[in-house]
């Protein structure tokens, strides 16, 4: 037996493989679920109804859909031209941080600081994953470890910061950076719930990132990339520029996803702020195959098992845990369904 490249790959299959990937994850840890004494069939129906059995539920699970939709798409964008940006995490907190600095003292108008502070947070995420980018660029070094790597620093620094000259004053010894101007939150989507304009941003951003993609010559460049690195500089591309530029953007939506969730969730920053949107986005991007458009499904449905996870522990007492087992899973099962996307097996 071995494997066949498949000159096509049928659209039915790219629909299907990510269903797929997703039905064998949750039938993988339907076993884990069973050895914790609780009915599969039971606990997954208790995990849709915390997520979206009530308008608060919907609101909340579409909260956490928002940051995920960002760093989805961050990781799509590196990704298809194979630059393997794992930094997600901690470009989201340096957009965040530069945020908070930034909106606590900024005098303008919040029509004006709203997007202002969004292009602080863009500037922080596309500058941390330029360093890795160049790194690779022009010494050769394995971004996987520096973009891993700088996840930790910038943590760190994050922790320094609102210790140090970040601190609120008025947060009664909690660890939290001073608050964005009141001005510059982003408005309620939904009355009295914590979902804000910032899940049309997201989506905006969804369709912009497919027209650059799909409609421009640095999209058809950053394709090439990814597909054939040698062909495509043979054709005459820059290499360098285009994988620079993809790293500016992928950097760039990151860092949007931390300035978004402090503007329209937690107003200040602290080292708790993201239960590990970087990471997630990652598997966000693999069930989306590397599609703008799928990313905003990914996102829901992560989302959902996050939120839904929390709930189905307190109805079943299977331990929420099982939400980060079922989303590595979805990781792991997605792999095996792109492989067979791409190949084919033959005797």
């Amino acid at each position: 037996m071995r494997l066949e490249r498949r000159a096509h790959v049928p659209l039915s299959l790219v629909i299907i493989a990510p269903l797929a990937a997703v039905f064998a994850a949750l039938l993988l840890a339907s076993g884990l679920i069973a050895a914790a004494g609780v009915n599969p069939i039971t606990a997954y129906g208790e995990m849709l109804r915390g997520a979206l059995g009530s308008r608060l539920s919907i609101t909340e699970m579409l909260t956490r859909a928002t940051p995920l939709i960002f760093t989805g798409l961050a990781a799509a964008v590196a990704f298809r031209a194979r630059l393997w940006n794992i930094g997600g995490e901690g470009q989201f907190f340096v957009g965040a941080l530069a945020t908070a600095w930034i909106g606590h003292s900024l005098g303008v108008p919040g029509w004006i600081g709203v997007p202002l502070l969004m292009l602080a947070g863009m500037a922080a995420g596309a500058a941390l994953l330029a360093g890795p980018a160049f790194l690779r660029l022009r010494f050769g070094v394995d971004e996987v470890v520096t973009t891993l790597l700088l996840n930790f620093i910038v943590i760190l620094f994050v922790g320094l910061m609102i210790e140090g000259p970040m601190r609120d004053p008025l947060a009664f010894g909690w660890p939290q950076s001073v608050p964005v101007d009141g001005d510059f939150r982003l408005p309620d989507l939904v009355p009295r719930t914590r979902l804000h304009i910032g899940l049309l941003f997201a989506i905006a951003a969804a369709g912009a990132v497919w027209l650059v993609l799909a409609r421009t010559v640095f999209g058809a460049e950053t394709r090439a990339a990814g597909l054939n690195a040698s062909a495509a500089a043979f054709a005459g591309i820059s290499l360098p520029k285009t994988i620079m530029g993809v790293a500016l953007l992928s950097g760039a939506l990151a860092g949007l996803a931390g300035s978004v969730e402090v503007m329209g969730v937690t107003a200040g920053v602290t080292t708790t702020m993201s239960p590990g949107f970087g990471y997630a986005g990652i598997v966000v991007a693999m069930l989306a195959a590397l599609h703008p458009a799928g990313v905003v499904a990914a996102a829901v449905f992560v989302a959902t098992v996050f939120v839904g996870a929390d709930a189905m522990s307190r109805a079943t007492g299977v331990p929420s845990f099982i939400a980060d087992v079922i989303v590595a899973l979805c990781l792991l099962t997605m792999i095996v369904a792109l492989l067979f996307t791409t190949y084919r097996v033959r005797r």
